[in-house]
């Protein structure tokens, strides 16, 4: 009975300091908000199974790791050259309908990648019909469609 009380205790706890700490929604989970729910886990579960008998401590060292992320988020905020080293930058995959083999290489991003992203957001069915594809910090693929002359 006490793991259970435990796991709820927790669940309660992480609820209110995810709240708390502004969490952006699940779309724009960077690799440090992974991390941050990795090790939170990790620390939870301590207390839910008993490994750590101190549930103040598993408060404590989450509400630790929250404060951690949201003073990393505001200096990243302040420090534009912080942000790109953390989150990364966009790269360019894909120019005037023409893949960029190497930024295809170094992103391991596919050809299959960019043509997917193009049909399930724009219905796109060739490379050509794409004008830019954006590999974004987010890791998701942006398309920019070639504009039908016709249509002004």
């Amino acid at each position: 009975m006490n793991s259970v009380i435990g796991a709820l205790f927790i669940y309660a706890v992480v609820l209110v300091m995810t709240r708390l700490s502004g969490r952006r929604t699940l779309a724009q989970v960077t690799v440090f908000d992974l991390v941050l729910v990795l090790l939170i886990a990790e620390t939870g579960q301590q207390a839910m199974v008993g490994d750590d008998p101190s549930l103040t401590n598993s408060v404590v060292l989450m509400a630790t790791l929250i404060l951690t992320d949201v003073l990393l988020s505001l200096a990243k905020k302040r420090s534009p050259r912080l942000h790109r080293l953390i989150d990364g930058v966009p790269t360019v995959l894909v120019r005037n309908g023409r893949p960029d083999a190497e930024a295809l290489r170094m992103a391991r991003v596919s050809e299959e990648d960019i043509l997917e992203a193009a049909r399930s957001h724009h219905g796109l069915r060739r490379m050509d019909e794409v004008d830019f594809a954006v590999l974004e910090s987010s890791g998701t693929i942006s398309i920019i469609p070639v504009r039908n002359s016709q249509s002004g």
